[in-house]
């Protein structure tokens, strides 16, 4: 008997809303501005690269 689901693949919006209104709710921002500055991709360390 093999009873497997399947999984819905998650979009990248879902992602940006959800990191969004996490991080909305711990600062204090709105989220819409949060929600644009992962989707322009604005960041603060943008000039740093992760270590291979």
């Amino acid at each position: 008997m093999n009873t497997r689901k399947t999984t819905k693949k998650i979009s990248k919006t879902r992602i940006y809303r959800a990191v969004a209104s996490s991080s909305a709710i711990e600062t204090g921002h709105s989220i819409q501005s949060i929600e644009a500055r992962l989707k322009n991709n604005i960041s603060k360390y943008s000039h740093l690269t992760l270590a291979q």
